[in-house]
């Protein structure tokens, strides 16, 4: 896998989630994320998955779309906050707390600002449900997962569960993912978004 190889798969992945957000219906634009997905897993060079694994894969494990896991909230304030995360590829990756939000029957989740790469937002969810036990990714924008909102996120942002993914490491050891801090830690089985395999 080449730094090239890297480059498309960003760009790949960000016209995935431009389609979702313009999709003028979430469920199917659910159903667009999980089938390019599972392509870009099978056979792009940069993909997650080990070549050993690859040849068969079937699809990823995701739960059937569910509507009352979407939510349009606003970004509210929190109390600043720096979070450095060491991993053995890229360093110390350092965030910054930038608000939460609050989703009924959820609960709430910190909002963070990635420092490097230029800078992205960060919403990572860990629950007791059957997702991956280190936690998922619902946004991380510095890699085009964005599934957008209000002009102002302070107005609203979309938060929609059944787009949680499984990091990277998940997958494959040789990544290193940040995992989600305590402040992203919620009680409630998420049945949503990517599962663990098996």
């Amino acid at each position: 896998m080449s730094r090239l190889d890297v480059l498309d798969w960003r760009r790949r992945v960000g016209d995935l989630y431009a389609a979702v957000r313009a999709s003028t219906d979430p469920a199917d634009g659910h159903a667009l994320w999980t089938a390019v997905r599972d392509e870009l897993f099978a056979t792009h060079p940069a993909s997650p998955l080990p070549p050993a694994a690859r040849a068969g894969f079937r699809g990823l494990p995701v739960a059937p779309y569910d509507p009352a896991l979407r939510f349009e909230v606003p970004v509210l304030e929190a109390e600043p906050a720096v979070r450095e995360a060491v991993t053995g590829t890229d360093g110390t990756v350092r965030f910054e707390r930038v608000g939460r939000v609050a989703l009924p029957g959820v609960g709430d989740l910190d909002v963070w600002w990635l420092e490097q790469y230029g800078g992205g937002l960060f919403l990572p969810l860990k629950d007791p449900g059957p997702g991956y036990g280190g936690g998922r990714y619902v946004l991380d924008t510095v890699k085009g997962a964005d599934l957008g909102g209000a002009r102002d996120p302070r107005e609203a942002l979309v938060v929609d569960l059944n787009f949680a993914y499984a990091p990277s490491c998940a997958h494959d050891p040789a990544w290193a993912c940040p995992l989600p801090p305590p402040g992203n830690a919620v009680d409630v089985p998420v049945h949503a978004g990517e599962l663990a395999a098996g």
